[in-house]
């Protein structure tokens, strides 16, 4: 078990993480960051050629050793060259080591999913964002169709043990609004392929208390 958790499971989400039809998202969410990121869940680092002129400084987390060696890596030998300073920390998402409000952006892509309690790591994230801070995000999850949640269910509990804690059934935009965010744009939709793993949240949100105005979220079906 040990062998498969540190040396091919590794491997596996760096391929997965690697595909092409991903960069669009990545070019959209991660090509809109700005100022001092947080990097929910850096994984192998596939995001890092994604990040504009106007991101100043990424901190990526995530409790992988063998994922961040990979992101160091990846980095350095990346086509689009990563020009920003970049410092990895090897941490959970749940209790994150920063000081509230010293972030510009937080980041997630495809993490929630497998974090064991998604909802205190979205409370964290709102912590350290600063006033008028952006949390840019897309993940798959639980899809509107019931027949495909039941078997989004049925075959979670499965799944999980054996992608890294990953769940196939998690419903992202109303954890996300519960850990204290305001929706600011959500797009949600289907990728080509099987349904229980397609269902895809992409979107931005910012923090409740710092919104102003009522919630503005804009849901989209395709």
């Amino acid at each position: 078990m040990d062998l498969y958790r540190h040396r091919i499971l590794p491997r596996l989400i760096d391929w997965v993480m690697g595909q092409e039809t991903l960069a669009e998202f990545r070019s959209r969410v991660v090509g809109g960051a700005r100022g001092r990121v947080l990097e929910i869940g850096i994984g192998s680092g596939r995001n890092l050629p994604f990040y504009a002129a106007a991101a100043g400084e990424v901190v990526g987390i995530d409790p992988s050793t063998e994922l961040i060696a990979m992101a160091r890596r990846n980095a350095a030998a990346a086509s689009r060259p990563v020009t920003l300073p970049v410092t990895f920390v090897e941490q959970t998402a749940e209790r994150l080591p920063f000081a509230d409000e010293s972030f510009d952006t937080v980041v997630v892509t495809w993490s929630l999913c497998s974090i064991p309690d998604p909802s205190a790591a979205l409370r964290e994230a709102c912590r350290v964002l600063k006033p008028g801070g952006e949390l840019r995000f897309v993940e798959h999850g639980l899809a509107p169709a019931p027949g495909v949640q039941r078997w989004q269910h049925r075959v979670t509990p499965l799944w999980s043990r054996c992608s890294g804690g990953c769940h196939l059934d998690r419903r992202m935009d109303d954890l996300i609004r519960a850990a204290g965010f305001h929706i600011t744009d959500l797009t949600k939709r289907y990728l080509p392929g099987p349904k229980i793993m397609t269902f895809m949240y992409e979107g931005t949100a910012v923090p409740a208390a710092s919104a102003g105005q009522p919630e503005d979220t804009i849901p989209h079906h395709r």
